[in-house]
């Protein structure tokens, strides 16, 4: 996991050499017209601007990362409504740059039972409309299925994997973590330094159905940047390359009025703050 995150690790700047001789050429979009729209890069990671079911427009808009891309959380340790002022660079449909969105707090954030993190903005879903004639990526409110055609779009390398569900994993182990239902990737999707935070796109619809957070470095078991899989019946399973995601739809769930996340709404999933 903390391969996604960049500046700790050296592996991720040494990624810098690809990456730049990606963004020298120009951002194409992947097929099936998912492309940078609503994509957003973070100064360590990425994300997305994405709109829950039954958000107004008025409302203050959410930018979608992962826990770790706030900060190394304890397993346990839970998020909700704390003040922050971070910046996030809005890019267009071809990877450019549009502007910058300023964050007022971090509505949610966990590494516990999976790795999100939701920012909500000073500008509303109208506004960033308005003023960049951009639409926020819908949150899907269903449960991923196996074999679904997906892009993984990194704002931070301006770069879009693609690949397929390959499998659900019961848990996904990394060091003191475990992710609980986490979508594994067909090993097109070889994400690296940076993509952590970047959403998993549907491209039947278009619509968020995860958020990509982590991947199995060195054939490592159960270890940091070395995530194993944990079945039922308790077997471990090390697939060395293969990368991993967190699902989202839980999200739509735990949504109050004026797009605040409520862990404690009813039907909500989502892990609560400790008492």
């Amino acid at each position: 996991m903390t391969r996604r995150f960049v500046g700790f690790m050296a592996a991720a700047a040494a990624a810098m050499t690809i990456t730049g001789t990606l963004a020298a050429a120009p951002a194409t979009a992947a097929p099936n017209a998912v492309d940078y729209t609503a994509i957003v890069a973070l100064n360590n990671c990425s994300g997305s601007v994405v709109r829950p079911s039954g958000a107004a427009s008025t409302d203050k808009a959410l930018v979608l990362t992962n826990g770790h891309c706030v900060k190394f959380m304890a397993a346990g340790e839970v998020i909700v409504n704390q003040a922050s002022s971070r910046t996030f660079t809005l890019l267009n449909p071809s990877a450019q740059n549009l502007g910058t969105l300023t964050a007022t707090k971090l509505a949610y954030a966990t590494m516990t039972d999976t790795d999100l993190a939701l920012y909500q903005l000073r500008e509303s879903y109208a506004d960033i409309e308005s003023r960049y004639r951009t639409k926020a990526l819908t949150l899907n409110s269903a449960h991923p299925k196996q074999g679904a055609d997906i892009r993984v779009v990194s704002g931070y390398w301006k770069r879009i994997y693609s690949c397929k569900v390959d499998a659900f994993v019961h848990q996904l182990k990394e060091a003191n973590w475990t992710w609980k239902d986490s979508l594994r990737y067909t090993s097109s999707c070889n994400t690296i330094g940076g993509t952590s935070g970047s959403p998993i796109i549907d491209t039947a619809d278009g619509t968020v159905v995860g958020v990509n957070n982590t991947g199995n470095e060195n054939g490592g078991r159960c270890t940091q940047n070395n995530p194993c899989e944990v079945d039922a019946a308790g077997n471990v399973t090390v697939r060395r390359g293969i990368n991993y995601g967190q699902q989202t739809f839980q999200v739509n769930a735990c949504m109050s009025t004026g797009n605040n996340v409520d862990p404690n709404r009813a039907g909500c999933t989502l892990p609560k703050p400790r008492v």
